[in-house]
């Protein structure tokens, strides 16, 4: 194969968008930040107000409008607000996902061949971090396709300025467009490898004159013509707000301390990374040797100048995700799949003993990592759910000789085949727990099953459900924007301002004074019904039963 065709490519986003796939209807919503997501954009379609994002009747001003309008826009084509499906606010990330996989191959069959190419989207695609988020109606998938994007428009000057010829104005035209869509997706945050990129190649080779090529001259007006004119008008319709909150409070925040209990110690993603980047996180610390001996040729110096700058960014910040240093995984990903291709069949361990040692240790942690994954479905149905679903059973029936088979080949040194082999487990991996384990596990999807009873004894099209035991997102979200959030005896007052169109879902530890406070107004409800499980997000197990005022 000397090059890769629109069939190799075609090939490829069918495969991505098939991995994708399962699950993106019959997982719920995820919380916290994934309902958040779809219920703003739900009520900008609602409002008609596509410039102020909001949350119930709260401003949202954490980042700017642009995943708001894609998720609203998919909704929209697909009919479905009225419905409350999630599927169609994951139409982006899915979309994204897969067209970054496919740039991953372009990238790396331009800097390495077809075959690493090929390599590493597929690494990319089946790593756990990216099918997770690919999943999401959240904002990573898209980030990185703009990340992708702009680093696309900088590799093209940078190799044209290896061969010595002109740069296209497409080519600074794509970084420039990028690097605007970037920003109204989560503002600066695009500007960490799209300017961290070109300023440390220009640091590690003292000379920037390349970097004409991409028409600086007028290229930021391209950027900011994309976000100045909403920036204008949510800085109109906020009186400023949006700016103090999102960069002052969000952005910087983030930088300062750890939010929303994320703050954690500096070498968090490196720890995260055996995880998130499996399987392909064995294979990117075996490629080491190989990055170190070329990092002075031009495709390893780039993709390490993606690389480092944007790790050790969000390694000194407080607050740490592990989606925070995904927009490095298709550069790590090219560089793994590069040193597997170069020596496919006979990889060479490395003289150091301490290498060995530490390598050794790695892939032991890789292994328990495969085997935890490998048994989690059956293993969390019988925890959660005491029942075994029988078709779960061929997750670990699958992977696990496959996983035996790739380290069997690794010690053999055949490295690729050993790729190949844990690339099909991981696939087997993660399909089956999207389409057998995921949709089994009741007991942690309290908000469906608490939607479904509200569903069924509503009085009014307008039914106001207060909900003072259970306050995650994705309640709002599949019950309605006119859910009320606050404690068991200020939920009492609502329904006793609502008593025609109210209920209430009250857990039990907090029912008596949910009803103290309702006697004290000479009131008495009704329940209608039970829904029991685990709140996944704080760990708590719940009993939340459904009230209505007993009628006069």
């Amino acid at each position: 194969m000397t090059r890769l065709t629109v069939r190799h490519y075609l090939l490829l986003a069918l495969g991505t968008f098939m991995l994708l796939l399962p699950g993106r209807a019959s997982l719920p919503p995820l919380d916290r930040d994934e309902p958040r997501y779809m219920e703003a954009s739900a009520q900008m379609l609602r409002s008609g107000d596509f410039i102020d994002v909001r949350f119930q009747d709260k401003p949202r001003y954490l980042q700017p409008a642009g995943i708001y309008w894609l998720e609203a826009a998919s909704v929209a084509a697909s009919g479905t607000l009225d419905r409350r499906a999630v599927w169609p606010y994951r139409i982006p990330s899915l979309l994204a996902a897969t067209a970054s996989v496919v740039l991953t191959a372009w990238i790396g069959a331009t800097l390495f061949g077809p075959a690493s190419g090929l390599l590493a989207a597929t690494l990319l695609a089946v790593s756990v971090l990216m099918t997770a988020e690919g999943r999401m109606a959240t904002i990573d998938s898209t980030l990185l396709l703009t990340v992708l994007l702009a680093e696309t428009g900088l590799l093209r000057a940078y190799l044209d300025r290896e061969k010595g010829q002109p740069t296209p104005v497409s080519a600074a035209l794509l970084y420039w467009v990028a690097l605007g869509a970037g920003l109204m997706l989560k503002g600066p945050v695009v500007l960490i490898p799209g300017f961290g990129t070109p300023l440390a190649l220009a640091l590690v080779e003292r000379r920037i004159d390349w970097w004409r090529r991409l028409r600086p001259a007028w290229g930021w007006l391209v950027m900011l013509a994309i976000v100045l004119p909403w920036c204008i008008a949510i800085g109109v319709v906020s009186h400023g707000d949006f700016f103090s909150r999102a960069v002052g409070t969000n952005f910087l925040g983030k930088v300062a301390s750890g939010q929303q209990a994320h703050g954690l110690p500096p070498g968090y993603h490196l720890a995260a990374f055996a995880l998130a980047f499996w399987p392909g996180s064995l294979f990117a610390a075996l490629a080491l040797p190989f990055v170190w001996a070329r990092r002075h040729t031009p495709p390893v110096r780039f993709l390490l100048c993606w690389i480092v700058p944007h790790w050790l960014v969000f390694e000194a910040i407080a607050t740490k995700l592990p989606h925070y240093v995904l927009p490095t995984y298709p550069a790590i990903a090219l560089l793994a799949a590069a040193a597997i291709m170069t020596t496919p069949d006979r990889w060479r361990w490395p003289a150091s003993r301490a290498a060995r040692a530490g390598l050794a240790l790695y892939g032991a942690l890789w292994l328990v990592v495969g085997l935890v994954l490998s048994v989690a479905g059956p293993v969390l149905l019988w925890w959660l759910e005491h029942e075994i679903v029988p078709a779960s059973l061929l997750i670990p029936l699958g992977a696990l000789p496959l996983l035996v088979i790739a380290t069997r080949l690794l010690v053999r040194r055949q490295i690729l085949h050993a790729a190949m082999s844990a690339i099909a487990a991981a696939i087997i991996i993660h399909v089956g727990l999207f389409l057998t384990v995921v949709p089994a596990l009741k007991t942690i999807w309290l908000s469906p099953r608490l939607a479904a009873l509200v569903d069924d004894y509503r009085p009014c099209p307008d039914t106001v459900v207060v909900s003072p035991s259970f306050s995650e997102p994705s309640l709002v979200f599949l019950v309605g924007q006119n859910t009320v959030l606050v404690g068991p005896k200020e939920a009492a007052d609502v329904l006793r301002d609502n008593r025609a169109c109210g209920l209430a879902l009250v857990d039990r530890k907090d029912e008596p004074a949910f009803r103290d406070r309702l006697h004290a107004d000479g009131l008495d409800v009704i329940e209608f019904g039970r829904v029991s499980g685990l709140n996944y997000s704080t760990g708590k197990h719940l009993d939340i039963g459904l009230f209505g005022p007993t009628p006069p």
